[in-house]
């Protein structure tokens, strides 16, 4: 239920706005809103997606968040978190990624995909997904929470747009129906050295089980998934930090690899 007042809304999704094209830290919004819920995270979510697009940005999809089954119960939630993402968020394969612009970032491996039809309803099966898909490819998610400490709450952290910052996404696109996603093995290295391994299923058992619950909080919010949309469907390796001079590279079976600087 929603309990914040229109003003308090808009009031909050400026907040967060600021924070995130400041690059600075700021106190989770409910150290002032104790009270806040779920439902007004996404309020505030949704103000500042109106904002960005009142000022000429272009939405090209959703991210899934919260993806791990210990994640979901350690914030008490039997859905993912979602954020949206901009054509603005977007760096090139090998390309680099200016740390100055974020407060704290971290890198984690993700598959993408690439929808071709439509998806909405609240009841999408990882058949549906699948069968809507168009195509998958490797990422790397750098996530950023604008919160101190990178300590948060899921009502601030929904706030602040599930902490998306930028992404990249390279190595080879298939069709889903040519690779099992439930078993692609991830090596994500730091300067050469490993710092992650993990299986696809990492993801809820199968990362088309993600998206099919992505589309349940769409259609929560009254909103459906488009043909065409890019959605990244959650971290199989856990989120590593990254310093300016960090070469990440993320290694994916059957998929190739992708990779980025920081400068």
């Amino acid at each position: 239920m929603i309990t914040l007042k229109d003003p308090e809304i808009e009031a909050l999704a400026e907040r967060v706005d600021a924070a995130q094209s400041g690059a600075r830290a700021i106190p989770k919004l409910t150290d002032d809103f104790p009270a806040m819920t779920l439902a007004d995270g996404y309020a505030v979510q949704l103000a500042l997606r109106r904002r960005l697009l009142a000022r000429g940005q272009r939405q090209v999809g959703w991210k899934a968040g919260l993806t791990s089954l210990a994640k979901m119960r350690q914030m008490g939630v039997d859905v993912p978190s979602i954020g949206f993402l901009m054509a603005g968020m977007a760096r090139p394969d090998g390309g680099t990624v200016v740390h100055a612009e974020m407060v704290h970032p971290r890198v984690e491996c993700e598959v993408a995909f690439v929808t071709r039809a439509p998806l909405r309803g609240a009841a999408v099966s990882r058949e549906e997904v699948l069968a809507a898909t168009d195509f998958v490819l490797p990422a790397i998610e750098i996530i950023d929470s604008r919160y101190a400490g990178f300590k948060f709450d899921l009502p601030s952290v929904v706030a602040d747009n599930g902490s998306s910052a930028r992404y990249v996404t390279g190595g080879r696109p298939r069709r889903p129906r040519e690779l099992d996603l439930s078993t692609l093995g991830v090596l994500m290295e730091k300067n050469g050295e490993p710092v992650g391994m993990a299986a696809s299923a990492a993801v809820l058992g199968h990362p088309a089980e993600a998206v099919a619950l992505l589309v349940k909080v769409l259609d929560e919010l009254g909103e459906h998934l488009p043909a065409g949309s890019f959605v990244m469907s959650g971290g199989i390796t856990e989120a590593v930090a990254v310093q300016p001079g960090d070469h990440v590279m993320a290694r994916f079976q059957a998929l190739g690899a992708v990779s980025l600087r920081f400068v």
